[in-house]
């Protein structure tokens, strides 16, 4: 990927989100917040400018993206929605929600943003930018999280300035935001399932579709296999330094990535802490984790040691991406 490429970084407001939605409009590459992280928009429906943006993230072309819309309607006009995926979108929309759907006949996302498959992956998201650059653009827009493709993913404009800088036409400054993980993607096609864990808890689902979520099978999270959507490579979210988890002890050296009031032996030897929360509290810990780990990562510690996270609510998402960032590489 050449750099070089001048990257324009604009405050969040009605003049960014015009620049935001001419650039798109040209083929460009624009960064922007969503509740979840920061997206790398694209025009979903040129191909041209989705190849930069894989190529602008190093991202595998077989990994497919999520069409960001405004609203219903427009979502409709790219995916076919069963009453249990209305369901999901009337509920939950929008929001930190995927729906992956079958696609229209006439679906204008490129074949290079779905790799692919007959299916489309849709989100409407709920920040205020972005619904802002969206609804500027009049379009559906590709967005994956404005990274370097398996690096932490960015929850401040500062983070895609340190991965994207002179890769990206524009980022719009919309400040930190506030859920901190990438959106649950749920496939609705036959049964619904689970394809990733995220910033919407999969309790919350269930008790809308009254049924528990589908698993999918073991092969379909193999980095070998043909992912069926985003997020769902084995290696990804992977900071530098490696990444240990259920850490009881710390070793000499290490970095701690801490979660509620503990204190584990060897603490003192630590290189580095940082807690994702102190009392506890799993919301506060999923906003933090990204930001936390490169921060942490950034001093160069020979691991970073994570103390064990509970499972339930928005931990199913917390330890989806540490055991992600742990895979070896």
């Amino acid at each position: 990927m050449k750099t070089g490429v001048e990257t324009l970084i604009l405050p969040a407001g009605a003049a960014g989100a015009e620049a935001a939605a001419r650039r798109l409009a040209a083929g460009g590459l624009v960064a922007f917040p969503t509740e979840t992280v920061y997206g790398l928009g694209a025009d979903a429906a040129n191909a041209t400018a989705i190849a930069h943006l894989y190529a602008a993230k190093g991202r595998p072309a077989f990994n497919p993206l999520i069409a960001h819309v405004a609203d219903l309607e427009a979502a409709r006009r790219i995916g076919r929605f069963d009453a249990r995926a209305l369901a999901l979108a009337e509920a939950f929309w929008p929001g930190p929600l995927t729906l992956v759907v079958p696609k229209t006949e006439d679906c204008p996302v490129a074949d290079l943003a779905t790799a692919g498959l007959d299916t489309v992956a849709i989100r409407i998201p709920a920040h205020p930018v972005a619904q802002a650059i969206l609804r500027a653009f009049g379009g559906a827009v590709v967005a994956p999280s404005a990274n370097i493709s398996g690096h932490v993913s960015p929850t401040l404009a500062a983070h895609v300035e340190s991965d994207l800088a002179g890769r990206i036409d524009l980022i719009v400054d919309g400040g930190p935001v506030t859920v901190g993980v990438e959106s649950t993607i749920v496939g609705c096609l036959d049964a619904p399932m689970l394809l990733r864990p995220g910033g919407l808890s999969r309790e919350r689902i269930e008790a809308v579709l009254g049924a528990p979520l589908a698993r999918p099978p073991a092969e379909a999270e193999s980095d070998d296999g043909q992912p069926l959507a985003p997020g769902m490579l084995a290696s990804h979210y992977a900071p530098r330094a490696h990444v240990r988890l259920d850490a009881r002890e710390i070793a000499p050296g290490e970095a701690l990535l801490a979660f509620g009031p503990a204190r584990l032996p060897g603490l003192d030897a630590a290189s580095a802490v940082m807690n994702l929360s102190p009392t506890g509290d799993l919301d506060e810990a999923a906003a933090n984790l990204f930001g936390y780990l490169r921060s942490l990562d950034a001093k160069g510690p020979r691991a970073i040691a994570v103390m064990p996270i509970p499972e339930d609510g928005l931990g199913e998402a917390i330890n989806d991406r540490l055991r992600r960032a742990a895979v070896a590489r």
